[in-house]
């Protein structure tokens, strides 16, 4: 019977004593961009979400009126630089082929008397100066009718190149910043981009919100990470890829995690680690990733051990 107990003492003491870790969560921290007042809260703690579901929305008022007017300076700019490339309008063209009509009949006129006086210069009834005066009178009325015509061919045409290259640069900022104001103007509203829980909910409806200041916090399905201290002597068992058990004070039995990371660097062994059977003071930090979080909380104390589970 001794003999027995003995034996059993001897495998008690081969048992490894755990190393003690903790879980962790990589929360998701929902920010706005622009500060504002908080209008409506969607959620609640610990309410299930899913991805494109809204969360929260600030006063988006300023930023409305902001896309509204940079959208009326993009239809303003848009309509000059169509206008641009127009001619006149008919009326305007109708207009002007009359001040042409006008114009021939002047130069026909003046032509007219400067032929009848021309007769009569050569005649002797009047003198030649009376003839200048109506040469001058025929090339102002000839000039006239030039003018004209060039005026009704420039109305047909549209605006210089530059200017409709210009107008159109307008446009294009114009619309710029009425995306930019719509972009800004959605930010004050948020929507869950995982699936997950809400951990936690900084502001309440009516509080100022400031730039970049979270109001929500996801915790999403799988961002629980175990995170536990690995003794020097024991570094060797912590690979990359391998498999870890632990347990908890109320979770289910058989728990197992994957190690993803160890880190290079060696620490003293943290004042929050309580363990009567360490045998080093030097460990190193090694997270791993369990493979089922459903019961699992963040901050809860764990006892880890390295193996592969019992099946």
């Amino acid at each position: 019977m001794l003999w027995t107990l003995g034996l059993a003492g001897c495998g008690a003491q081969r048992e490894e004593a755990p190393m003690s870790g903790y879980l962790e969560a990589d929360l998701v921290y929902l920010a706005p961009s622009s500060g504002g007042t908080l209008r409506t809260m969607a959620v609640q703690r610990g309410d299930a979400v899913v991805p494109g579901q809204q969360l929260y929305a600030l006063d988006a008022d300023p930023e409305r009126l902001e896309r509204d007017a940079a959208q009326a300076r993009r239809e303003r700019a848009e309509a000059q630089a169509h206008d641009l490339r127009e001619g006149r309008r008919p009326v305007e063209l109708r207009a002007i082929d009359q001040q042409l009509a006008q114009a021939r009949s002047a130069l026909q006129l003046s032509t007219s008397a400067w032929r009848r006086q021309q007769q009569l210069v050569e005649q002797g009834y009047i003198a030649p100066i009376r003839l200048e005066e109506l040469a001058a009178a025929r090339e102002r009325d000839a000039a006239r009718l030039r003018e004209l015509q060039a005026q009704r061919e420039l109305a047909t045409l549209g605006a210089r190149r530059l200017e409709v290259a210009a107008a159109s640069a307008e446009a294009r900022a114009a619309g710029a910043d009425a995306a930019l104001a719509g972009w800004h103007e959605g930010e004050k509203q948020r929507m869950a981009p995982v699936s997950g829980r809400v951990f936690d909910v900084m502001y309440r409806p009516g509080e100022w919100v400031a730039p970049g200041a979270p109001v929500v916090a996801l915790l999403p399905a799988d961002a629980l990470k175990l995170r536990f201290f690995v003794p020097q002597r024991a570094l060797p068992q912590a690979r990359v890829g391998s498999q870890v058990r632990f347990s908890c004070d109320g979770c289910a039995a058989g728990l197992t995690a994957r190690i993803r990371w160890v880190s290079p660097q060696a620490e003293f062994t943290p004042p929050v680690i309580y363990s009567n059977q360490s045998r080093s003071k030097l460990v190193y930090l090694v997270e791993a990733q369990p493979d089922a979080s459903a019961a699992l909380h963040p901050g809860q104390p764990v006892d880890v051990r390295f193996g592969e589970a019992q099946r």
